[in-house]
């Protein structure tokens, strides 16, 4: 047996030849179908497979062939898909939308034509033809001029002639090419895939190609007895939209999403190349040559190259469908139809397949159950809508089936009766989900919102860094009612918030954005639900640029440790004695400062008075005084000094203090 992989050029849809029916099809969720088709091809016959246009590109991509009883297959032939510019542009006409047949006869100025005038039949080469506008004489006409053999020109009215041809059967034959592309064009449903064998005995050849497809749809039944495990029973809905009957086809449905693209495979793709000559082959310009203006050389032109680009032909590789044998085993199951169908995993797909041939016909769907067994699941309520006052009816389904669930909706009965519907998503086997179907008009919630203010929780200090830590805490308390007669489990699900901690509580599961507890309800009482988060913040302060005040402040906190204390204390007290020395500098400036502007006030005196006769006295006066500031000053100097000393190696000591303090 030889197997052949063809990549073909062209757009897709589904085939339809009655010498090789459809065998296979495979559904997935991406809109691609995988399709096998399989019959004999007899000596030297050709077999014909029927595409819509717009399918041809992923049968072109996909198509696989496989024979068997022969040696080979000739060709694959398609028919083509020029684009119909490309076909009218080599045609010397043109019939453009709306236009008059006026306007085609005056593009072809010099052509030979006839024409029948009632029982006239003239002849003559066209000079020019246009659209007269309407008159009130006449009504917009058609007029043709016609350069007869007799030399004369005529006018003519063309809604009188009964007939015109062409002279020149080319031109007549080219107007019979434009109209058959024309309509032609108009038929772009339908297209042609031929399988060629020239061989001398007959074989048995299948064909498999991957076509665009309405994705496969499922549906649940989840249903709840009084006693025992729920049964779940899924339905797979199919819609055959391909033209053609499924008659007896092996079916599966795989469910997950391989990537899929559309590759332009079946329009003819044509590629602009750049024009290329020879220096030589150019007629050459005159040349003006300017005077010179510098004794410099001028750098040689250089000599164009020739640039030749190479085409690239990107062929698709050919997308081969899973080809495995189903596994035959039924299931017992409570429905009145009997669902059979075989599952597997496909590495990172699931596929069911159906063990019995299936039936559908051409523009028809189907309802085919595909799962009906037995599940581990619990009916719960569940809050998760702030604001709402009722929790839903809900239950939390367990994939023990060992398959992969596809993602659809699901209808639950309970105890015979309709309960209401959900939405499950794909659910892969031993996983878990929860969906909800209802509202519990039975049980009311309410939520209550508090929180504290900040509290420094940590103090730490490391290289002068002081690193503080504190936490602010937020209560949110459900208080439920159950009004009913009968116990229920809860599952709140509440909202978590990127920053905050749960306190002293534990989650019994954790999804992306929220933290679901379990909370039992009894029969017709009250529970009170309390969840507390926390907050941390951080801050960071260089110790060695705050005040005493602000250190009053963390020595104040009852979380600090015995030796985080003693060294507070210690830098503390440091920073009080520098902050006292501060004061005395600063008061005996202020000191200085006074004495000084005093003494100027002095001096101004002194000169005032010298100019004065009679004044020495005052004059002495003043002098002696300022003698007894200047010993003042010389000792706030000195003081000053000693001070700014002593404030030096309090800071120094600061410093050590700081970067030593540890905790």
């Amino acid at each position: 047996m030889g197997r052949h992989s063809f990549a073909l050029l062209l757009l897709p849809v589904l085939a339809a030849a009655a010498e090789l029916p459809v065998r296979t099809v495979v559904l997935y969720k991406h809109g691609v179908g995988y399709f096998e088709r399989s019959g004999e091809l007899g000596p030297g016959e050709s077999a014909r497979l029927e595409f819509k246009a717009s399918q041809m590109d992923d049968v072109l991509k996909s198509l696989t062939l496989e024979s068997s009883g022969g040696d080979r297959i000739v060709a694959l032939r398609y028919d083509s898909s020029e684009p119909l510019e490309n076909k009218l542009a080599e045609l010397p006409l043109r019939l453009e939308a709306g236009k008059p047949l006026s306007h085609l006869l005056d593009q072809l100025k010099g052509e030979r034509v006839e024409l029948r005038l009632g029982d006239e039949l003239l002849a003559g080469t066209i000079v020019s033809a246009r659209l007269a506008p309407a008159t009130r004489e006449h009504p917009e006409r058609e007029l043709l001029t016609l350069l007869g053999d007799d030399g004369a020109l005529r006018t003519l009215d063309l809604s009188a002639a009964s007939a015109l041809r062409f002279a020149d059967p080319r031109l007549q034959l080219h107007l019979k090419d434009y109209l058959a592309l024309v309509a032609g064009a108009r038929s772009t449903e339908r297209r042609s895939l031929y399988i060629d064998s020239t061989d001398t005995a007959r074989r048995r050849i299948t064909v498999s190609y991957m076509i665009p497809a309405p994705v496969w749809k499922s549906s649940y039944r989840l249903i709840f007895a009084r006693e025992g495990e729920p049964l779940l029973e899924g339905w797979a809905i199919v819609d055959n939209t391909t033209g053609e009957d499924w008659t007896k086809v092996r079916l599966a449905l795989v469910s997950g999403r391989p990537i899929s693209f559309v590759s332009r495979l079946y329009e003819p793709r044509y590629v602009s190349r750049p024009v290329a000559e020879l220096p030589e082959d150019r007629a050459q310009a005159p040349v003006i040559h300017p005077g010179a203006v510098a004794l410099e050389a001028a750098p040689e032109a250089g000599r164009p190259r020739l640039a030749v680009r190479g085409l690239e032909q990107q062929v698709a590789a050919t997308a081969q469908a899973p080809r495995a044998e189903p596994e035959l085993a039924r299931e017992s199951i409570a429905s009145t139809i009997v669902a059979a169908a075989s599952a597997r995993e496909l590495g990172e797909l699931f596929e069911y397949r159906f063990d019995a041939p299936v039936t559908i016909r051409k523009s028809e769907s189907a309802m085919l159950p595909f799962l009906q067994q037995k599940v581990a699941a619990r009916k719960l309520l569940i809050y998760s809508e702030a604001g709402s006052p009722h929790p839903r009816n809900a239950a939390e389904l367990a994939n023990s089936t060992g398959k992969t669930l596809d993602g659809g909706p699901v209808t639950v009965f309970e105890e015979g009766a309709y309960a209401g519907e959900a939405l499950l998503e794909t659910l892969k086997a031993g996983d878990k989900r929860l969906i909800s179907y209802g509202v519990d008009l039975g049980t009311r919630i309410t939520t209550q919102f508090d929180s504290d203010s900040a509290r420094v929780r940590e103090v730490r200090l490391r290289r002068g860094v002081l690193t503080t830590t504190s936490a602010i805490r937020e209560r949110r308390t459900y208080t439920i009612r159950n009004v009913d007669a009968k116990a229920k489990l809860l599952v709140i699900e509440h909202p978590a918030r990127p920053g905050y901690q749960l306190v002293h509580l534990k989650p019994a599961e954790i999804t992306v954005d929220a933290w679901r507890f379990e909370v039992k309800l009894g029969p017709a009482a009250t529970e009170k639900f309390v969840v507390e988060e926390e907050r941390q913040l951080s801050n960071t302060y260089a110790l060695a640029g705050q005040t005493p005040d602000f250190l009053v402040t963390f020595l104040e906190n009852r979380e600090l440790s015995a030796k985080a204390r003693a060294q507070l204390e210690r830098i503390l007290a440091q920073k009080r004695e520098i902050a006292a020395a501060d004061r005395q500098i600063a008061e005996m400036q202020a000191q200085l400062d006074e004495l000084v502007k005093d003494q100027e006030r002095l001096r101004e005196n002194i000169a005032s008075l010298n100019r004065v006769s009679g004044q020495q006295a005052q004059v002495q006066k003043y002098a002696a005084q300022l003698a007894e500031q200047e010993t003042r000053i010389a000792a706030l100097r000195d003081r000053l000094s000693e001070l700014r000393k002593k404030k030096s190696a309090l800071e120094a000591e600061l410093n050590n203090l700081i970067e030593t303090a540890e905790f």
